[in-house]
């Protein structure tokens, strides 16, 4: 192998001198103002000082007041907001959504944020309300581009103070070279692999002066930009205040409230800070405790921040994918030094083609449950500068299919002086490469070695390359704990030996001492002359947010008028949109092709594709006119089973976006997906939550929610569909009487709706009854809310009737009365129908499993043990006209004229019009 550097071996003490850069790249154009200026100090502007109770909209009226100010042109800074000592309790994420704007606590211990409630969010979000925006046309580059480099050939139409993007495609040809279009089984199971375009790799940079009269960049690039298999691009970008700058966190801890009955519970804080659309921002002196995710995560739109001097500790989840990562890097020229992390999945992390240089300088993971690196594809130039891993590994390599196709995770990076159970590092078919020096491990791979179980000097190479380039002494900045490796020999004097036994004596100094040691903070703790903020009037900006923020106290009434949906006496009128119950891709070009859904999870990201946002949800169905969101849960959590393979899994190393199902997870057992059981008797609040959210939000537009109880393709067709489902005996605590091992047909199909429909058994009997009960329960103050039996419906009768009789049962011990829908086969529809008791519970007859055709009318049994798609194939119903959609609806109207009637039949959305004039609901028209 060729070397890159020559070196001088102290062979006595087993040291490393380096004359050369062990890689050559650049690691140190990083961190806040790229390392080149200290944080500053901002003044304390308001103080806030501890009450009891929730103090969500207390710190965020000082934060919106301190954002009203003029900012200090010089500085960059408007100011403090100082949290006084006290554990605030927040009810609400404190977000931070002006430039300038500090939030401080006066004592790193005694300054607590308590985040309360099922929110899975994060407890600060520094993030812009912007967005990014193009001038001009893409600019392909005329000459390519080597890696490291700042002084390249730009596109004669880039000037003097452009902020540009930059775009590495990711093509067919080059992802065929990397080996990552399949991981296996070649192109049939290709969805696993790399597809054009989602690992595109984007930088932004401005246009520099080089001193010289030329124009360069301000900071490398991480991969050499070539045109041998993607056309690169720049394209300048409008303006360069869409994203936050000045902004920070800083001395205070970040707690979250937890259920302390469930080790592994998921419903609270997942995030401590969210940093989205920023540009030299930082999170300092902050401790982290129980969260379920990350401490700190950087969105891609994050660049030139620092995070320093941060202990995670006791994080609370299940032991599985997406969880636990605990500083996660997504961003681009973001440092991480200094940070502890106690039994975090993956402690140290880059994601989702994060692009560099990013950095994790004296980083230490004890206790650590998975490895460090890379989590998402392609995130290139990384330095691991001192990172310790204990009992797990550091991974620069192929992952394969891991993680959805993780495949190469790194490239052009660098472990140095580093300590892992195992280090893995790759050479890449591209050329490039992944460098180890004087690390400490077990090794393995086929990237650069050099100098393995080895010490080097200088210590840190961050801190060496910063002070070279700056050109002065940084010792104060990075603070190193440099460890004493003088006279250490294999054959020491006797006066050595007894030097070295007094120095063994001392406590060994660990990463998260020195940092509570060595971490002193600078800026004003004083309250001194700030505000008081109980003394603030409120300021126009934050009067608008506060209305933006709430529910219109006079919701639309809606009501039930004749055999008519109203809201505010008019007839209910608009479209219906199914939420997605499964696939999806955790990939930036995929995102914007995902529909809307409000029990999605993708824990770190927030906005469309991912967990998408509840506020976003109702603007788009509002733009698309959509008066029916149609919600069932998902068809199953973890995308490793889009495989449609009936395997119990290895581990909870799950794969985003998680549909969410409706029951809690127990926290006890392992579940046929690796994590913990479920328990059929108790909600998953965080699901509830959002459908309520999106109800009591959706309400002001006269949306409303269809919540279907149940999801039939779970327990019906592919074996896939059954064997994560939350009813299977092994994946729940409550022992449902299913048959076990699962006795598939053909291996492969599978026959659960009688055993599901089964209410003579007492057990899932009691299991039923609670479940809708609770369900029942959760939306009986949202007026909004349908309930019916089920998505995709084809159950028995009987079943019908117990689930209607148990809606009855609730009515009459509540005092309380719920929209209900009554969506089943039409025989079943009709035997329900001419029982005047079971009658009285239906609100609504809704057309979706039958309807009338060119060919006449189609209409499957229902208790069959057969799903709609069977059905169709096998029945294959003829086309549909407006006069057939006329007269589904018109002879329910007519025979029940009290009842509204809605059609989700064979060509809704196109009869409308139909739909209305035979006096039915919700018809799709404008």
């Amino acid at each position: 192998m060729k070397r890159l550097f020559s070196i001088w071996i102290f062979t006595l003490v087993g040291v490393v001198q380096i004359f050369a850069q062990p890689f050559a790249f650049d690691f140190s154009y990083v961190g806040y103002q790229q390392s080149e200026k200290e944080i500053p100090g901002a003044d304390v502007v308001v103080f806030v000082k501890w009450k009891e109770g929730d103090q969500s909209a207390r710190i965020q009226k000082a934060i919106d007041f301190v954002s009203a100010r003029k900012m200090d042109k010089k500085t960059g800074l408007r100011g403090a907001v100082l949290l006084g000592k006290g554990v605030f309790e927040l009810s609400q994420p404190l977000r931070i959504q002006t430039s300038g704007v500090v939030l401080r606590g006066t004592d790193r211990n005694q300054t607590v944020l308590y985040k309360k409630g099922v929110d899975r969010g994060a407890v600060v979000y520094l993030e812009s309300e912007k967005q990014m925006q193009m001038l001009g046309e893409p600019m392909k580059l005329s000459a390519p581009w080597k890696l490291g480099e700042r002084k390249v050939t730009l596109p004669a139409g880039c000037k003097m103070g452009d902020e540009i993007l930059i775009v590495r495609p990711s093509t067919k040809e080059w992802i065929q070279k990397m080996g990552c279009a399949d991981f296996g089984a070649g192109k049939d199971l290709g969805y696993w692999g790399w597809h054009p375009g989602e690992i595109d790799v984007r930088w932004t940079r401005s246009v520099v002066s080089d001193g010289k009269g030329g124009l360069q960049l301000d900071a490398p690039l991480s991969m050499s930009l070539g045109q041998d298999d993607a056309e690169c691009f720049v394209q300048r970008i409008a303006g360069n205040d869409w994203r936050l700058k000045n902004v920070g966190v800083e001395n205070l801890t970040i707690d979250s409230e937890y259920d302390a009955t469930n080790p592994k519970d998921e419903n609270h804080a997942w995030e401590g800070v969210y940093i989205n659309k920023v540009k030299d921002g930082w999170v300092r002196m902050v401790n982290f405790r129980h969260l379920a995710g990350s401490a700190v995560v950087t969105q891609r739109d994050a660049s030139r921040i620092t995070v320093e001097d941060c202990i995670s500790q006791a994080p609370v989840s299940e032991i599985g994918g997406y969880r636990r990562r605990t500083f996660l890097c997504m961003g681009e020229q973001c440092l991480f030094q200094r940070c502890y992390s106690e039994q975090g999945m993956h402690d140290f992390v880059a994601g989702l083609c994060a692009a560099g240089p990013n950095a994790f300088v004296q980083c230490d993971g004890y206790e650590s449950l998975g490895y460090s690196g890379a989590v998402g594809p392609w995130c290139t130039g990384l330095l691991f500068d001192n990172v310790n891993i204990d009992g797990n590994d550091i991974k620069f390599c192929n992952l394969g299919l891991e993680g959805y196709g993780i495949g190469w995770n790194t490239a052009n990076s660098l472990a140095y002086q580093c300590t892992a159970a195992g280090i893995f590092a790759d050479s890449i078919p591209d050329g490039s490469n992944n460098h180890v020096f004087a690390c400490w491990a077990q090794f393995n791979g086929s990237g650069d070695f050099q100098q393995c179980n080895n010490h080097a000097k200088p210590w840190s190479h961050f801190a060496s390359l910063l002070k070279k380039r700056l050109g002065r002494d940084v010792s104060v900045q990075c603070r190193v704990l440099e460890r004493e490796r003088n006279n250490v020999s294999n054959n020491p004097t006797y006066d050595v030996a007894q030097k070295m036994v007094e120095e063994a004596r001392k406590p060994r100094i660990i990463m998260q001492m020195w940092i509570a040691d060595s971490a002193r903070f600078m800026a004003s703790v004083s309250p001194g002359r700030a505000m008081d903020v109980d003394k603030i009037k409120e300021s126009a900006l934050y009067r608008s947010k506060k209305k933006a923020d709430q529910v219109p106290a006079g919701k639309p009434v809606f009501a039930l008028k004749e055999g008519k949906i109203m809201v505010a006496d008019t007839l209910l009128k608009g479209a219906r949109m199914n939420t997605p119950w499964w696939n999806g891709r955790v990939r930036y070009s995929a995102f914007p092709k995902i529909a809307d859904a409000v029990t999605r999870f993708v824990p770190g990201m927030e906005g469309q594709g991912t967990t998408t946002r509840v506020d976003s949800v109702v603007a788009h169905l509002r733009d698309k006119h959509v008066v029916l969101f149609n919600q069932n849960y998902g068809l199953w959590y973890d995308r490793r089973r889009d495989d449609h393979e009936r395997v119990r899994r290895r581990d909870g190393d799950v794969w985003a976006p998680f549909y969410e199902q409706p029951f809690a997870r127990s926290g006890q057992g392992t579940a046929w997906d690796g994590l913990s059981k479920y328990d059929l008797t108790k909600l998953n609040p965080w699901y509830i939550s959002r459908i309520k959210e999106l109800a009591e939000k959706g309400a002001k537009n006269g949306l409303l929610v269809i919540n279907q109880q149940y999801f039939q393709h779970n327990i019906l067709e592919a074996g896939a569909h059954w064997v994560d489902c939350p009813w299977r005996p092994v994946n729940n605590i409550n022992g449902t009487v299913f048959p076990e091992p699962v006795p598939f047909a053909g291996d492969k199909r599978v026959w659960m709706a009688e055993y599901f429909y089964n209410i003579d058994n007492p057990v899932m009997r009691q299991l039923h009854k609670q479940y809708i009960m609770k369900m029942l329960d959760a939306f009986a103050d949202e007026p909004n809310v349908i309930q019916s039996i089920g998505e995709e419906y084809t159950g028995p009768y009987h079943f019908t009737k117990f689930w209607l009789q148990t809606v009855a049962e609730w009515e009459a011990k509540t005092g309380k009365h719920v929209w209900v829908a009554l969506s089943c086969n039409k025989d079943v529809q009709d035997a329900i129908l001419q029982d005047p008791e079971l009658r009285k519970v239906v609100d609504i007859i809704h057309i979706e499993q039958w309807y009338y055709t060119q060919k006449g009318l189609y209409a499957p049994e229902g208790g069959k043990n057969l799903a709609p798609r069977q059905y169709q194939r096998r029945l294959r119903p003829g086309k549909v006209t407006y006069d057939d959609v006329f007269k589904s609806v018109s002879e329910y109207r007519q025979a029940y004229p009290e009842k509204a009637v809605i059609y989700s039949g064979a060509s809704a959305p196109e009869n409308g019009k139909a739909v209305m004039d035979a006096g039915g609901s919700c018809p799709n028209v404008k």
